[in-house]
């Protein structure tokens, strides 16, 4: 059951039935998925592919050097356009493409197990309050418009000192045809429930300019 399918020549058969139990199990890999990563449902039909698109890929290198490092660079390529995701995106992806090796090598029922039992046993540690430390807020990305001639060296410091246990300058930009500056916090609550009285604060400070407050790692590399 856990031996390969292949032979020393991949046959029809043997690639459709290896296309068929990798696009019926990413399937329900990225259906699994979709109750613990948010995101778009074009993700998880990708998700649901790659374990397909890799296996096939490997299928068809099959111990041939050259086609290895020839697949290894459209690979890179295809990287460096496209947007930055999550950590859930990212683990997601790596699973699926893990997967997808051993489907290519004819290891189907190792491909099976390894979307099906990482699934389930990401859905159900993501259930469980592990990591989840109360008196550790997460990080924040604030965002902060400002009038041009506002001086804002220094200007939050005090309503930052109430509320916040951490408050670092990540990036400054100008917005509103130059009228404006963007200024952008990586930031930590003391007490989360108290936001909307950091916001209301700040609103005072900044002339009721636009504020936002959004998850950091969301928002990383973008001011």
């Amino acid at each position: 059951m856990f031996d390969s399918i292949y032979s020393a020549a991949v046959t029809p058969a043997q690639f459709f039935l290896m296309a068929a139990a990798a696009l019926c199990s990413g399937l329900f890999y990225s259906w699994l998925m979709s109750f613990r990563v948010r995101s778009t449902k074009r993700f998880f039909l990708v998700t649901a592919l790659i374990p397909f698109v890799v296996g096939a890929v490997i299928t068809f290198v099959n111990g041939n050097i050259g086609a290895g490092v020839a697949i290894g660079g459209a690979f890179s390529l295809i990287r460096f356009r496209s947007a930055q995701g999550s950590a859930d995106e990212i683990a997601a992806i790596l699973i699926a493409m893990g997967s997808g090796i051993a489907f290519g090598m004819g290891y189907l029922a190792y491909g099976v197990v390894i979307l099906v039992c990482l699934a389930v046993l990401y859905f159900l540690l993501s259930a469980v309050p592990m990591f989840e430390h109360r008196s550790m807020a997460p990080d924040r990305m604030l965002r902060i418009t400002i009038p041009e001639s506002l001086e804002f060296n220094g200007v939050f410091d005090e309503i930052f000192s109430k509320y916040l246990t951490k408050a670092e300058n990540i990036g400054v930009k100008t917005t509103g045809m130059g009228s404006m500056f963007r200024l952008s916090y990586r930031i930590r609550m003391k007490d989360p429930s108290q936001e909307k009285a950091l916001i209301d604060e700040l609103r005072i400070r900044n002339g009721n300019l636009e504020i936002s407050v959004l998850p950091y790692e969301e928002t990383a590399g973008q001011l």
